[in-house]
């Protein structure tokens, strides 16, 4: 029987966020404890908000939003890495394990890397490690279409040039934010990201999970 892996932090207002931007909050309309018919709700929220894509728009002038983003780069073969890096450092091939240190080549069109240096999705902490923008462009060049991280940005908080951001744009790749890998071993599953269907949004929430076993590729690369 397959195993699914839910990857995804539990959206409440307890979530942390970026600083400045807008924190989760579920406003109740209706409820039943009120002795309403029914229960009814709203939220208002930023869309970089836990495990998340960003779409083009977000770091490139013109750029597309998540509305016509490819859904195939978020559905099929999914390469998890283990990374051991120091807190605030950008994650370099030399990070990785043994396996992949010297790698020429990838299994899978889609990468997430386990840093751990952002234990607590609730308890915000601006040292965690992002991406080295060399490795995205190996990636790249080498048939990956999506880069993950299991922090809520590819790109350290205090950078204001996002060059990992910029690689990714450069070569067309898609992103995937703030899932949790703290429970997942290193190796290959099938991802399964969809991201909301948001009409000109910079980003969107997806509800994320790592299938078992490479070979459920859902007849998708």
């Amino acid at each position: 029987m397959t195993k699914i892996h839910d990857i995804t932090p539990v959206i409440s207002g307890r979530l942390g966020t970026w600083p400045g931007d807008v924190a989760f909050r579920r406003d109740v309309s209706f409820d039943f404890k009120k002795g309403d018919h029914l229960t009814l709700s709203s939220i208002q929220s930023t869309l970089h908000l836990g495990a998340h894509t960003d779409a083009p728009n977000h770091y490139v002038a013109h750029g597309r939003g998540i509305a016509s983003v490819d859904l195939q780069r978020y559905i099929g073969p999914c390469l998890v890495l283990h990374a051991n890096v120091g807190r605030g450092e950008r994650v370099t091939k030399a990070h990785l394990s043994e396996k992949y240190r010297n790698a020429i080549s990838w299994p899978a069109p889609r990468v997430l890397v386990r840093t751990g240096s952002f234990p607590d999705p609730e308890n915000w902490n601006s040292d965690f490690c992002s991406l080295d923008p060399a490795l995205i462009e190996e990636w790249a060049k080498a048939g990956v279409k999506l880069v993950g991280i299991d922090t809520p940005s590819i790109d350290p908080e205090t950078s204001q040039s996002l060059d990992a951001h910029k690689t990714v744009a450069l070569y067309d790749l898609s992103i995937l934010e703030g899932v949790v890998l703290s429970e997942i071993e290193e190796g290959l599953y099938t991802l399964i990201a969809l991201p909301l269907k948001i009409e000109d949004a910079d980003a969107a929430p997806v509800r994320a999970v790592l299938l078992d076993g490479p070979e459920l590729r859902l007849g998708f690369d």
